[in-house]
C-alpha cells in the first residue's frame, strides 16, 4: 500500500494514504492496525485519505521496534486485503463521530442546493415525494388506531404544504431528518458502547489437555479444542459432543423451558445451560463470535426487561400526542394561523421521553459492565433501587468461592488419605466450592484415584450418591447421611465432631450405612464481608438476612464474623425458597444473592436475584442480576447505581415536560417559527440523552 509520513513523533504516526478513502477501508484499516500487538488505537479519516497509529512500548528501543513494525504492516498490506475484510462482529461497525457528521454535512448540502437553485416546480415534486415516507408511517399509525409522534410529524408537514410553496414543509422535513439522524447515532452508539462494555468481561472454559484439564479464558480456545462442561456449567463455545451425555437447557436461545438430551454426535451452543451429566464438546465455531451473540442476545432482551417507572414515562408520554392534537385544534380553530397550527404540531414529548429514558438504561447498564455487574433490564436496576431487604447464601456467596480441608477423620481402619482418595472420586464430577475444596486437597497430596464407582447421584443440598462394587457410598452432610441415609453415629462422637469443626463445616462419608470419614471444610469469609453488610444497611436495607444448609453452630459463627443479625440453618433448597415468599408476604421487597443450584428456587422466587460469577450457570441463568467478579463490594455500587438511575429517570421525565411544553407556548405564541421549535425539541432532546449517559457514580467509588 502506497503511504507517505505526514507526521512522527515517538508513539504516533500519521500517513497519508494518497487520496479519499470509501466508509468501509476507513472502518476495515482501522480494525486491521487494531490487531498489531503494540498499536493502542488507529483513527482513519476517509476524507483527509489519512491515517493516524497510536502504539506504545516501554522504551526508547522498544519504541522504535512498533515504529517499524508499525511501518511493515503498511508497506505489506495491500489494497485486496481491504476491500476483501469483513467484520468478525457487528460492533465493529458501530456508527462513529465522523458518519454522523458526514451524514449531517449532506444533508445540509443537498437541502440547501435544491432550496436555492432547483425550479419551483421541481422543488415542489421533490418536496412532495420526500412526504411521502412520513404520510405512509402516519397512516400506518391511523390504521393501527394510533396516534402517535409519526401522525403528529405527518400532520405538521400537511400543514407545511398548506401554507403555501411547500417551503415550510420542506424545512420541517429537513429538521425532522436531522434530529433522526441524531436519534439513530446517539441510540446506537450506547447499544455499541454498552456491548463494547460486555466484551471485556472475561469468560472461562475448562480445556482438556491429554488426561488434564485446564482452566483458560474463551479467547485462548481455537477450533478443533475441546473443552468439558458438567451440571451446572454453561456451555461456553458452539461445538460438537464428542464424548458424554447430558440434558441441557437451551431456553436462552430457544424459549423452551425443558431440558434436552445431547449426546455423541449432537450440536451444542454457547449459552445453553447443563442440567444434569457431562460432555466434551469439539469446539467448531469462533469462541468470540459466540460470546458475541451471547451480548447481543442481553442488549435485545433489555427491551422486553423494562422497569415500572420506564414502562410508565413511556406510557405517558405516548398518552401526551393526542393531546396535542387537542392542542392544534385548539390554535386552529381560536387563531385560523397555520404556522401557529404547525407549530402545536412540531414538538412532542415522546421523542425526549423514550430516547433519553432508553439510553440512560444503557448507560446504567454499561457502566454495571465496568464495575463488575451485568443487569439484564432497566426492571432490575427499579428492583434493586427499592429493595430494603437482601438475602445471603452463605457457601461461596459470603465465603470464599475456594474453601479448602483443614482436617480428616478415618473410620472403620482406614486411613485419612483413603478417605480423602474416595471423597475426590466422588466429588470430582460437581462445580460446587466444597466438591473443589476436596479436589483440590486430594491434588495438592498426589493422591491418584481410578474410577470404579457407577453413575454419580447429586442430591441438591444434600451430597452424592453412588454404587462402587455392589456397595451404595455417599457423601454430603450431616442431615443427608446420619438422618437421611441413617448412618448409625454415637452422641458423644458427633459432639466431638461438632467441637472439632469450630468454624469449619463437617462433610460425612459413608459406604453401606457405615461412617468411613468426616473432612472438615474450612470456609472463611470473603474480605470486607461485615464492611460491605454495613455499608448496605446504610444504603437502605432494613434487613440483611443469611441461610445456609451448614449447621446452627456453624452458621452462627459465619453470621457474627459478617455482621448478620438474622440468619436461618439446616435449610433446603425447598425451605430457601419459602422464606422468601415468606419475606414477601410480610411485605418486604427482597433483593436475593447465592451462588449454587441449590439456590436456583429461591433465586427465582425474589423481587431481583443476583448470581456470583464463581457459581452455576444454572443460578446465573435464574438471576436477574450477574455478578462479574466474586467481590461482594460490587452489590454497594449496584445499589447507590440503581438509585441515581431512578432519580435521574425522573428527573429526565420532567425536565423534558418542561421543555417541549415551553416550546410549545412560544410557538403558539408566534415567538419562534415552527421550524426553530422543531430544531429546538431535537436539540433539547439530543442533550438531555446526552446528560442521560452520563457516569452514574464518581470515579472513585
Amino acid at each position: 500500500m502506497r503511504y507517505t509520513i505526514q507526521h512522527s513523533i515517538p508513539g504516533r504516526l500519521r500517513v497519508s494514504l494518497h487520496g479519499t478513502i470509501p466508509e468501509r477501508h476507513a472502518v476495515a484499516l482501522e480494525e486491521l492496525f487494531l490487531g498489531v500487538p503494540c498499536v493502542t488505537k488507529c483513527v482513519a479519516y476517509p476524507k483527509a485519505g489519512s491515517l493516524a497509529i497510536t502504539y506504545e512500548a516501554e522504551s526508547a528501543q522498544a519504541q522504535a521496534a512498533a515504529r517499524n513494525e508499525v511501518l511493515s504492516r503498511l508497506g505489506q498490506l495491500t489494497y485486496d486485503q481491504v476491500e476483501t475484510w469483513e467484520p468478525t462482529d457487528s460492533l465493529m461497525m458501530a456508527p462513529k463521530p465522523r458518519h454522523l457528521f458526514t451524514k449531517l454535512a449532506n444533508m445540509a448540502l443537498l437541502h440547501y442546493l435544491r432550496r436555492a437553485f432547483l425550479p419551483q416546480p421541481v422543488k415542489m415534486a421533490l418536496r412532495l415525494r420526500h412526504a411521502l415516507p412520513f404520510w405512509k408511517e402516519a397512516f400506518a399509525s391511523l390504521r393501527a388506531g394510533r396516534l402517535d409522534v409519526p401522525v403528529l410529524d405527518g400532520a405538521a408537514i400537511a400543514m407545511g404544504f398548506l401554507q403555501g410553496d411547500g417551503t415550510s414543509a420542506g424545512s420541517s422535513m429537513y429538521l425532522l431528518n436531522v434530529g433522526a439522524a441524531l436519534e439513530h447515532y446517539t441510540q446506537r452508539r450506547s447499544e455499541c458502547s454498552l456491548a463494547r462494555s460486555l466484551m471485556d468481561i472475561p469468560n472461562k472454559a475448562r480445556k482438556v489437555e491429554g488426561f488434564e484439564e485446564r482452566e483458560v479464558a474463551i479467547a485462548e480456545l481455537a477450533l478443533g479444542d475441546v473443552v468439558v462442561s458438567r451440571l451446572g456449567d454453561s456451555i461456553p463455545v458452539d461445538g460438537e459432543v464428542v464424548g458424554g451425555t447430558a440434558a441441557v437447557n437451551q431456553s436462552s436461545l430457544t424459549g423452551e423451558p425443558l431440558a434436552v438430551v445431547r449426546t455423541v454426535g449432537d450440536s451444542v451452543y454457547a449459552g445453553t445451560v447443563v442440567e444434569d451429566g457431562e460432555v466434551r464438546i469439539r469446539i467448531t465455531g469462533d469462541p468470540l463470535q459466540s460470546k458475541v451473540r451471547s451480548i447481543v442476545h442481553i442488549v435485545e432482551q433489555a427491551e422486553a426487561m423494562k422497569s415500572a417507572s420506564q414502562k410508565r414515562i413511556e406510557s405517558a408520554a405516548d398518552k401526551l400526542v393526542p393531546w396535542n392534537f387537542l392542542l392544534a385544534g385548539i390554535v386552529a380553530l381560536t387563531t385560523r394561523n397555520f404556522t401557529k397550527t404547525a407549530a402545536a404540531l412540531m414538538v412532542d414529548y415522546s421523542c425526549a421521553l423514550k430516547l433519553s429514558g432508553s439510553i440512560a438504561v444503557m448507560a446504567a447498564q454499561r457502566e454495571s459492565a465496568k464495575r463488575g455487574f451485568v443487569v439484564k433490564g432497566s426492571r432490575f436496576f427499579d428492583a434493586m433501587a427499592t429493595a430494603d431487604c437482601i438475602v445471603f447464601d452463605k457457601t461461596g456467596t459470603l465465603t470464599a468461592a475456594e474453601p479448602g480441608v483443614c482436617g480428616v477423620d478415618a473410620y472403620n481402619g482406614h486411613n485419612e488419605r483413603e478417605v480423602l482418595r474416595f471423597a475426590a472420586c466422588l466429588e470430582e464430577h460437581f462445580p460446587h466450592p466444597v466438591a473443589r475444596a476436596v479436589v483440590n486437597k486430594a491434588l495438592e497430596l498426589q493422591l491418584a484415584h481410578r474410577e470404579e464407582h457407577a453413575e454419580v447421584e447429586y442430591i441438591v443440598a444434600h451430597g452424592i450418591a453412588t454404587t462402587i462394587h455392589g456397595r451404595r457410598a455417599v457423601i454430603g452432610s450431616e442431615h443427608f447421611v446420619l438422618e437421611d441415609e441413617h448412618v448409625p453415629l454415637d452422641a458423644l462422637e458427633l459432639e466431638r465432631i461438632h467441637e472439632k469443626a469450630g468454624g469449619a463445616s463437617p462433610l460425612f462419608l459413608a459406604v453401606d450405612g457405615v461412617l468411613e470419614g468426616v473432612i472438615y471444610i474450612e470456609d472463611p469469609l470473603k474480605p470486607n464481608v461485615a464492611r460491605v453488610v454495613a455499608q448496605l444497611k446504610e444504603a437502605g436495607f432494613k434487613r440483611v438476612i443469611m441461610l445456609t444448609g451448614d449447621n446452627e453452630r456453624t452458621a452462627k459463627l459465619v453470621a457474627e464474623k459478617a455482621g448478620i443479625e438474622d440468619f436461618k440453618a439446616d435449610l433446603l433448597p425447598e425451605d430457601k425458597h419459602a422464606l422468601v415468599h415468606q419475606l414477601q408476604e410480610e411485605g418486604y421487597k427482597v433483593a436475593m444473592v447465592g451462588d449454587g443450584v441449590n439456590d436456583t428456587p429461591a433465586l427465582s422466587a425474589a423481587h431481583v436475584s443476583i448470581a456470583m460469577s464463581g457459581g452455576s450457570a444454572v443460578a446465573r441463568e435464574a438471576a436477574d442480576i450477574s455478578l462479574v467478579s466474586d467481590s461482594l463490594e460490587a452489590l454497594v455500587d449496584l445499589r447507590h447505581l440503581s438509585m441515581v438511575l431512578n432519580k435521574r429517570m425522573s428527573r429526565g421525565y420532567r425536565t423534558a415536560v418542561a421543555i417541549n411544553s415551553v416550546l410549545l407556548a412560544l410557538g403558539i405564541s408566534g415567538t419562534i417559527t415552527p421550524q426553530t421549535s422543531s430544531l429546538l425539541h431535537n436539540a433539547s432532546t439530543v442533550a438531555l440523552s446526552a446528560a442521560n449517559a452520563r457516569a452514574f457514580l464518581p470515579a472513585g467509588e
